[in-house]
């Protein structure tokens, strides 16, 4: 499965909203520093996820962007879509791997549109902190 540039960057821009406290707006460059996506084509991609529904903005100095929607009610699926405007690899039907190909791209869309970006922050947050050595005395 090929994920272009774009996707990746919203699909981190969209989990990094997810692990902010809700409704709280963050501000472009703090996404980007901390997901290392230039600031410039993270303006475009969250213009365009505004677009989507995804997110929402305020304007001002404690402006920024915030998810649109609970964590939980947004797929990885959901968003990789919008961003690749439904591009699917053309497959050609004379091509005898072709029922395997559909049931690969079946299998992978189930996992990806049931798999939310709340999911994923609590996976990534718990990874994080396992192994974090106690150094009570």
């Amino acid at each position: 499965m090929n994920i272009s540039v774009k996707s990746e960057y919203a699909l981190l821009a969209v989990f990094d909203l997810a692990l902010q406290p809700p409704g709280e707006p963050v501000k472009i460059a703090d996404i980007a520093r901390r997901q290392t996506i230039p600031q410039k084509f993270l303006e475009l991609i969250l213009a365009s996820l505004k677009q989507g529904g995804f997110v929402e903005s305020r304007r001002g100095a404690e402006g920024g962007y915030r998810l649109a929607k609970p964590a939980n009610e947004i797929t990885v699926g959901q968003v990789l879509r919008f961003v690749d405007d439904g591009k699917q690899p053309k497959r050609v039907a004379s091509n005898p791997f072709l029922s395997i190909w559909k049931q690969v791209d079946s299998a992978v869309s189930g996992i990806l549109d049931h798999t939310t970006f709340a999911e994923v922050a609590r996976t990534w947050q718990k990874s994080q902190t396992r192994y974090v050595a106690n150094w009570d005395i």
